[in-house]
């Protein structure tokens, strides 16, 4: 393809946005789908660096059968693909495994097992300890490096004039995230709105990230604290979505009117950032028209807590260890694809309206499951909530080998609910950095 050459079709018509929803729509069943981030450190406690963990990569790649991605002829190695999945890197070279869509979490479940077997089982590896936290233990700013991908000089540069903490969400954060479909306008909207809900609510079960650069701090969940000051406009809890009535086009509406970052055109990336998406329609960028492929990358650089793609993304849970991972996609899962589940979150979550939400979330980043959302505690609302996604789970009656339904991947994460606390501060319960400050003992506690 010859440099500039475009190969989407251009936007003609506001019709075109829908585009990649009506593809969603199209498909048929439910499905589930993980993405699953980790730190990498030596037994020293240094981060692995890009040349490291491209090494890790090449080794997967000859070893188990991926295939190297590319972004442009000659660039960096970024990525590897495999069967519907796909390991990539964060900015600070957080290693990620954007899995396979699956029928059951049973297979989703297997795809992490095989995926945490072939990392322990690199050559390389050995001496990397695989940290499953929501913000990187030890690491400084200076401590890391950043993966050659070219979009990210752009956010590096924007990211910094929207908020304070930009920077740290792109190189020390990690988070686990489900993907789900969606079958009509009406199921999307009813499925977002309760995933809106249910985003801080689920910070909260799975806050896990109370230390930064080696030390305890006054935060259940530093991750989420972070994300409260990324960029306000590309963020949040999407209040239009919120009201009765809302619809696709009010999401539509709302991506139009946030910057974008970059224009991509063959092997060339264009700076966009002066450009609000419903402006580069209007007037183009240097000559180049806007088309259904720009407009779905500019779908992925929002950062709500719940993204609206061609999948329905939540995005709002500390990274946590592998044995846990699946509690997130099964807590959705429980509620998003039962009806009688998805009805009764709707009816208990939504009419408390954005503002409750929104305003506990400041709280949920110190205090996890003993904030306040309303006249509750938020640790009430949590074991609620799981108790329908259990009984969700329990009605889809998708069964393993030895016969257990999926609510078995709930049954570690009802029990640290029950008992008040987060996976964090379960994980970390008695560990005092600074009487055992030593890598293996905490690695011992959040292994991935």
């Amino acid at each position: 393809m010859a440099q500039g050459e475009v190969t989407s079709p251009i936007i003609e018509d506001p019709a075109q946005l829908r585009v990649p929803f009506a593809a969603a729509m199209a498909r048929k069943g439910e499905k589930i789908g993980l993405e699953a981030e980790k730190f990498g450190v030596m037994a020293d406690g240094t981060p692995l660096r890009y040349e490291h963990v491209r090494a890790m990569l090449e080794e997967l790649a000859a070893r188990f059968r991926w295939t190297r991605y590319f972004e442009r002829e000659g660039g960096a190695l970024l990525a590897l693909e495999r069967d519907g999945a796909s390991i990539t890197l964060e900015p600070g070279s957080q290693l990620e495994l954007s899995g396979a869509p699956f029928e059951d979490l049973h297979s989703v479940a297997a795809e992490v097992e095989q995926h945490r077997v072939e990392l322990s089982a690199l050559e390389t590896a050995k001496g990397v300890r695989w940290i499953a936290m929501g913000f990187h233990p030890t690491a400084t700013e200076s401590d890391l490096d950043w993966v050659p991908k070219p979009r990210y000089p752009i956010m590096r540069e924007y990211l910094p004039t929207r908020g304070g903490r930009g920077l740290e969400m792109m190189r020390r954060t990690a988070t686990v995230q489900a993907n789900f479909d969606f079958m009509s306008d009406q199921d999307a909207i009813q499925k977002m709105q309760v995933s809106l809900a249910l985003a801080p609510i689920a910070q909260a079960m799975f806050a896990n990230s109370p230390l930064k650069e080696g030390r305890r701090i006054e935060y259940a969940t530093w991750r989420g604290q972070v994300w409260l000051d990324v960029d306000p406009d590309r963020s949040g809890l999407l209040p239009a979505l919120w009201r009765e009535g809302a619809t696709i086009a009010d999401y539509i509406a709302w991506a139009l009117r946030i910057p974008m970052f970059v224009v991509k055109r063959g092997e060339q990336y264009l700076r966009a950032t002066h450009l609000t998406f419903e402006q580069f329609m209007r007037d183009g960028l240097e000559g180049h028209r806007a088309t259904e492929s720009d407009w779905e990358t500019h779908l992925n650089t929002l950062f709500p807590e719940v993204r609206l793609k061609r999948t329905l993304e939540v995005r709002s849970a500390d990274c946590v260890p592998a044995r846990l991972g699946t509690a997130l996609p099964a807590l959705f899962t429980g509620i998003l694809y039962d009806r009688a589940a998805l009805d009764a979150a709707h009816k208990l979550l939504v009419p408390l309206g954005h503002d409750a939400f929104a305003n506990a979330r400041i709280d949920i980043a110190r205090q996890a499951l003993a904030a306040r959302l309303g006249d509750r505690r938020v640790g009430d609302f949590a074991r609620d909530v799981l108790a329908m996604a259990h009984d969700g789970l329990v009605r889809r009656a998708r069964r393993d080998a030895d016969g257990r339904d999926e609510s078995t991947h709930l049954a570690e994460l009802r029990a640290i609910v029950d008992g008040g606390r987060s996976v964090g501060q379960a994980l970390l319960d008695g560990y005092d950095p600074s009487s055992d400050p030593t890598l293996e003992q905490l690695a011992s506690r959040v292994a991935y």
